[in-house]
């Protein structure tokens, strides 16, 4: 508790600090990237606090590059492995506090929106090549932006589903992917080969399915309603029947019958590296393993039969946003947008965060070498609309994807209406139960 009023006692003091700022007309620092902040940026620092435990050692190459390059001082700090939240917290309550730290998801700009400087008309903003991945408040401000992303969807061996006599480039909706599947099941001891590999249920894997699967009900439900946040109290079945149809395709037209599925253990990651079926849920995260096995791998959209899913792209978000401390000095402000444009467009430093973060969505960033995320650029410079992560709002998330777990598990026992109802509650009256317990 004591931690919390020390933090809005540093909201108050650090609030007056800028609206001081904004009478002076300094409030935006020199953020717009013009000439005017030329001389704040030769005297200011930059102090990166890393949200990422696995890029350190980059965070740490390119703040001293920048350094031995600029004259520049960057002091990079990189918060353990799920310790970011109280090492913000922390930190944000010194004198010599991060300029550039993360907002990542609705809670964040809630809880740290008052902190970060607006982007819009900045520098950073410009370099953009999307939209997509940015953050809001209410009123508006541009409070952060994403500086990677990753994607999911249903990985497909090309190689293999050519070998059944069939083009991947056909499967352009649910009809066409259902089509494709239950003609490989139908010939599997034919072909050595099955369609889709185990959605196996135990906690090691039972995310995609009701985790990451689950978005499609979430996001078409967006479309109808307005964008989820946490003020999202309840959700409606409307778009359940679209995912009982993939779903049901991927347990019944699988290498693994439905009833094993509870239990798990079938490493659905090798039964597709070794060829054993040619569909598989999963991200970007996997590229690496699952091409260096398959070669011939591409991710397509969640095709579930919703009207116009031939534009579908694929499911893409990120909880990685830079922001911009709003009661940094002027002269720190333009030195950390000075910093952040660099690490976006200049090619060794883009090169370097792509080679870790897979992509950068900035238009003069290097390009990235992962395939599903490549895929998912395709899907949308080809006019497909991206899946945004609104799963990401699951109230009291592991006890609601808990209760999916249950549900489903029963389903996959005995695929009766009954049983199917229950998933039904699970998903829709389970959401309203958790989100009450979670705001109570």
């Amino acid at each position: 508790m004591s931690t919390n009023l020390s933090r809005r006692a540093f909201l108050g003091t650090t609030g007056l600090m800028a609206a001081s700022l904004a009478a002076c007309g300094g409030g935006n620092g020199g953020g717009e990237g013009g000439d005017e902040g030329g001389d704040a940026a030769a005297t200011g620092s930059v102090y990166w606090l890393n949200f990422k435990p696995e890029l350190d050692e980059t965070v740490q190459s390119l703040a001293t590059k920048y350094t031995e390059t600029t004259g520049v001082p960057v002091k990079a700090v990189t918060a353990a492995s799920g310790t970011y939240q109280q090492t913000l917290l922390s930190e944000m309550d010194k004198t010599d506090a991060p300029t550039l730290f993360i907002i990542g998801n609705a809670a964040g700009v809630k809880e740290w929106g008052d902190y970060a400087m607006d982007l819009k008309g900045t520098a950073i903003e410009s370099e953009l090549s999307t939209d997509a991945y940015n953050l809001y408040d209410e009123s508006g401000k541009l409070v952060s932006m994403g500086y990677c992303y990753e994607c999911y969807g249903i990985v497909a061996n090309a190689d293999l589903i050519a070998k059944a006599g069939h083009d991947i480039a056909d499967i352009k909706d649910f009809e066409s992917l259902k089509a494709v599947a239950e003609d490989i099941h139908a010939r599997a001891a034919e072909l050595g080969f099955d369609a889709f590999v185990a959605a196996d249920m135990d906690d090691s894997s039972s995310w995609r399915v009701t985790g990451h699967l689950a978005n499609l009900v979430y996001y078409y439900e967006e479309q109808d309603q307005g964008k989820f946040d946490s003020t999202t109290s309840s959700i409606s079945d409307k778009y359940l029947p679209n995912y009982k149809n993939i779903y049901d395709l991927m347990i019944n037209n699988s290498c693994t019958e439905p009833t094993a599925l509870a239990t798990g253990g079938h490493d659905p990651a090798n039964q597709f590296s070794t060829g054993q079926a040619c569909f598989f849920l999963t991200g970007s995260w996997d590229y690496t393993g699952l091409s260096a096995a398959q070669p011939s791998v591409k991710m397509l959209p969640y095709y579930c039969g919703v009207a116009g899913e031939e534009k579908a792209g694929l499911n893409c978000g990120t909880e990685n946003c830079w922001a911009i401390n709003a009661n940094a000095s002027d002269a720190d402000k333009q030195a950390t947008m000075d910093f952040m444009v660099w690490l976006v467009s200049d090619p060794e430093a883009s090169g370097a965060l792509v080679e870790q973060l897979g992509i950068l969505p900035y238009k003069n960033a290097a390009p990235s070498t992962n395939g599903f995320l490549n895929d998912a650029a395709a899907y949308t410079d080809n006019g497909c609309y991206v899946m945004d992560w609104a799963t990401n709002y699951q109230p009291n998330v592991d006890q609601y994807r808990a209760a999916l777990v249950s549900a489903l598990n029963a389903y996959n026992a005995d695929q009766s209406d009954a049983n199917w109802a229950a998933v039904k509650t699970a998903f829709v009256d389970g959401w309203a139960t958790q989100w009450a317990a979670a705001n109570a």
